[in-house]
């Protein structure tokens, strides 16, 4: 919703109010449904018949009161069960006057003169599906200038060329020096409202000298002596700082776009966060890129538990080690100082930032140890001496400190900007603590954040390791890379994995990301220093077949996981959400300590295997036999005939209306969506009737060729091959008794994994995989919590759902040789599982095995089932499933080691 059009129409409503249809109108600017409105507006949909009330279900309760007092009145409708039983979301009362309002869902009251409102327009946004929950997480000071700011770039894009990569970098710089003047306006480093007052006292209303008048005030921001300027220019403050340091040419302006600026400066950029606002801003710039590029903003509880355990929990611990002792305390002031953070994937600077404001936070706190040591000593002197001047609280935290590549060039700009502006907040912070403040101007340095490709860029000199003395800094790596999945990867990406992996076999499945986790390790093995480094990442390169490419060249010369938050849903306040399931990986070398962070608890661990696990180091590789000696895993039907021989039930039926003779060549199909969905869908085997009858069937025939002169016109040499023999799959797959098979893909939110049991005569597409046994007690090993927790761990995810792969969930499952004895009450758990779900024959798999809507005896039968197949590993029961999964891979290392001697 554009917050900012909404504020506008409410506030255009208010000035000119029309009693009968003022809330019409109000539920229009929320963006309700028109038509819904003009039923409600015709009493179809008010449930109330009394004259100036209006009650529409679950959405609106609204009175005109004109008898009592309104403040009476709600109190009498809260409590009027005729009115509460629609559960309308809102209870309005207003004498145009004063209105008051009540959400039934929260219990938040407005009491509000009627010409306010527009002020609180937040209060009925979950009339626009918009809880004030999901609002508030963005503030809205930086939503209304992140969307003026929008409205200001897409005006100077109709008046301005911006064709030539000189011509959008001017235009990024332009911008970056505009929202510095804009904030710098409003938190003393020009005096208030002097950027703004400047344009609209001396710039003509149609915008045509603005950009003249502007080419002079930044020409003078880099001056200390302007003397042959005007003196309303004079009066600016030297910046400098490389800001405002070289020439680039100024846009353009029309009349709106003026009048856009002098309305971006009436905001209160005090308000403003630089850790968000420069991502919106993104954001809105870039509002055609996807949010994969890895241009979010991320959320500062999401960045926190980065860098907390990366080098914010031990400086924090250094600090409570260090209390009332003054030699420590300097000394880990040295060490802040010594601090270099780096973010080899920036954006707009949202991690630089964040970290600079938490180590401001920590120097803050030591200086103020200090004071009170010093203010100790003074009052116990007896010589005389003073000692209370002796600590100074002046940060001596310089943003040169940290180090940052981005490949846009405008978040390259806004990193800058961001970290000049945060540096000056939190100058304002330590003037607060302590009364002194560091000069903000001139400007001194805005970070060392480069514009380029970080997986073509040398890491070492963007970021050195030692000082120009040869002293080691201690370093952090740290960020949230661009994920994107081999499949979705750009040519000029897949050209930059191919550069920074291809001595690892398999690169190719590879995410993104990994080349920020390999690029890390090249500089981690060319370290003399302190270094350490975590990264935000999708779940995938800690499953799957990733897992073994990727991490034995990361694990080498003695790097380690010593810290992983587990898999999560990674959301983030961007204006497009990104919603993926992410881990977090600290890596460095011969680190003792090493945690797992789960769900805001901790464990400490021995050692991290690159699964997450605790306590492991084993990698699981692909195999194409079980080693349990399980029945093989094949894959279903794969037809590759564009659709041809499948049909639905009334294509099925009206085929063979004008084809009889194919009645019983038709079989039910099975897919994903057919075994979980219930979808109904048939199959044609026309390998099944021979040539001479398909002779007698043009219907049939017409299929075949059309399969032939499909797969003739591929571009693919195997599938032209195929042509060959049109009447047969590409794969077939057809058992001659009961089979057993498994989804490919398996939603994430399920507790078991859906097997199911067929008869011959029903055929499984690809996207089954097939087991050609009706040996139940394998119905119950891999339907069971144990297979589970081992499939989530090592194999692949595909969005948040699981990809089941014969080759590393099936067939590397280890699991112990059993007698048939113990075969026995795995067989009688299955019977119990197969009738319960066929006391619920009416639902399909997906409602079966959907955790909110499973039938409780059939939990019960899966959980006895559990049971009986975890007394198969141990006769003590496992307590969690990391428990679990630390002892199959333990068992998996064991059964390997032994496959090894024979």
């Amino acid at each position: 919703m554009n917050t900012e059009k909404l504020e506008s129409d409410i506030k255009a409503l208010v000035m000119n109010i029309n009693e009968e249809t003022f809330i019409y109108d109000l539920l229009r600017a929320y963006g309700l449904p028109k038509a819904s409105i003009t039923r409600l507006q015709k009493g179809d949909y008010n449930l109330s018949k009394v004259q100036d009330e209006i009650l529409w279900k679950e959405k609106l309760f609204f009175k005109n009161e004109t008898d009592i007092d309104i403040h009476q009145s709600i109190d009498q409708i809260r409590l009027d069960s005729a009115i509460t039983k629609q559960h309308p979301r809102f209870l309005v009362v207003t004498d145009f006057k004063t209105l008051l309002s009540v959400d039934t869902k929260t219990g938040d009251t407005l009491d509000i003169s009627v010409t306010g409102l527009a002020k609180y327009y937040d209060f009925f946004l979950p009339w626009a599906g918009l809880e004030s929950v999901q609002f508030q997480s963005e503030n809205p000071a930086d939503v209304k200038a992140a969307e003026r700011m929008g409205r200001l770039y897409d005006l100077i894009l109709e008046d301005n060329s911006t064709e030539k990569k000189d011509e959008i970098h001017a235009l990024n710089i332009f911008l970056s020096r505009l929202l510095f003047c804009f904030f710098a306006e409003d938190t003393g480093i020009f005096q208030d409202n002097q950027f703004t007052n400047a344009i609209a006292s001396h710039t003509a209303d149609d915008g045509s000298d603005l950009h003249n008048y502007l080419q002079k005030l930044f020409a003078v921001l880099n001056l200390r002596e302007r003397s042959e300027y005007p003196q309303f220019l004079q009066d600016f403050p030297y910046v400098n700082g490389g800001l405002f340091a070289d020439e680039y040419p100024i846009p353009k302006f029309s009349n709106k776009s003026r009048k856009i600026i002098v309305e971006c400066g009436a905001l209160n950029w005090k308000a403003i966060n630089p850790d968000i606002f420069g991502s919106m801003i993104q954001a809105v710039v870039h509002n055609d890129q996807p949010s994969n590029m890895g241009m979010h903003y991320t959320s500062v509880v999401n960045i926190m538990k980065v860098i907390d355990p990366l080098f914010l929990n031990d400086l924090k611990e250094a600090l409570e080690k260090s209390e009332c002792n003054e030699k420590k305390l300097t000394k880990l002031l040295g060490r802040l100082y010594n601090l270099r953070i780096f973010d080899p994937a920036c954006g707009s600077g949202n991690f630089l930032i964040i970290a600079y404001k938490e180590l401001c936070l920590l120097e803050i706190e030591i200086f103020k140890q200090l004071q009170q040591i010093n203010t100790a000593k003074w009052k116990n002197n007896v010589s005389g001496e003073h000692f209370n001047d002796a600590y100074i609280a002046i940060s001596g935290l310089h943003l040169n400190q940290f180090y940052g590549i981005e490949l846009d060039d405008f978040a390259h700009e806004t990193a800058k900007l961001s970290l000049w502006l945060t540096e000056h907040q939190m100058n304002l912070a330590f003037k607060e603590v302590f009364g002194e403040v560091r000069a903000t101007l001139p400007l001194q340095d805005s970070g060392n954040i480069t514009c380029g490709n970080a997986t073509r860029l040398d890491w070492e000199v963007v970021c050195p390791m030692l000082d120009t003395k040869g002293s080691a800094f201690e370093i952090y790596i740290l960020g949230n890379p661009p994920y994107i999945g081999s499949k979705n990867q750009k040519k000029s990406q897949k050209n930059d994995l191919k550069l920074i992996a291809d001595r690892l076999k398999g690169y190719g499945i590879l995410d993104y990301v990994s080349c920020w986790f390999i690029k890390a390790a090249n500089y981690f093995f060319d370290s003399h220093c302190n270094v350490r480094c975590a990264f935000v990442s999708t779940s995938s390169i800690t499953q799957g077949e990733q897992v073994a490419v990727m991490w034995p060249y990361i694990l080498q010369h003695g790097l380690d996981i010593y810290f992983s938050v587990s898999a999560f849903n990674w959301s983030n306040n961007a204006r497009q959400n990104a919603s993926v399931y992410c881990v977090i990986i600290g890596l460095g070398i011969n680190i003792k300590n090493k945690y797992i962070y789960t769900d805001n608890a901790c464990k400490s661990v021995k050692n991290i295997s690159p699964y997450l696990i605790a306590n492991s180091s084993c990698i699981v590789e692909k195999r194409t036999k079980s080693l349990a000696n399980f029945p093989i895993m094949g894959i279903g039907n794969k037809p590759i005939d564009d659709g041809n021989y499948l049909f639905s039930n009334e294509e099925k039926e009206e085929f063979i209306k004008q084809e009889p003779n194919a009645k019983n060549y038709f079989f039910r199909w099975y897919g994903g969506r057919e075994f979980s969905g219930g979808i109904i869908r048939w199959c044609l085997l026309p390998q099944r009737i021979p040539d001479i009858e398909i002779e007698r069937m043009p219907k049939v025939k017409d299929l075949v060729n059309k399969v032939q002169q499909f797969r003739l016109n591929s571009s693919s040499t195997p599938t032209i091959k195929l042509a060959q023999t049109p009447k047969n799959f590409h794969v077939e797959n057809f058992p001659i008794s009961d089979y057993m098979v498994v989804q490919k893909v398996s939603t994430g939110i399920r507790k078991y994994l859906p097997v199911g049991i067929f008869k011959k005569d029903l055929i499984s597409s690809d996207l089954l995989n097939v087991i050609k046994s009706s040996d139940l007690s394998i119905f119950a090993i891999i339907s069971s919590k144990m297979h589970m927790v081992w499939m989530s761990a090592v194999g692949g995810r595909l969005g948040d759902g699981f990809r089941y792969s014969s080759y590393l969930c099936y067939n590397t499952f280890p699991f112990p040789e059993i007698t048939e004895a113990q075969k026995a009450p795995l067989k009688d758990h299955v019977f119990k599982v197969l009738d319960e779900r066929e006391q619920h024959s009416e639902k399909t798999m997906a409602q079966l095995y959907d955790p909110d809507k499973m039938p409780e005896y059939l939990r019960l039968a899966h959980h006895e089932m559990d049971l009986a197949v975890e007394q198969c590993y141990r006769s003590k029961p496992f307590s969690s499933d990391e428990e679990r999964l630390e002892y199959l891979f333990t068992l998996y290392e064991e059964m390997i080691a032994a496959e090894k001697k024979t």
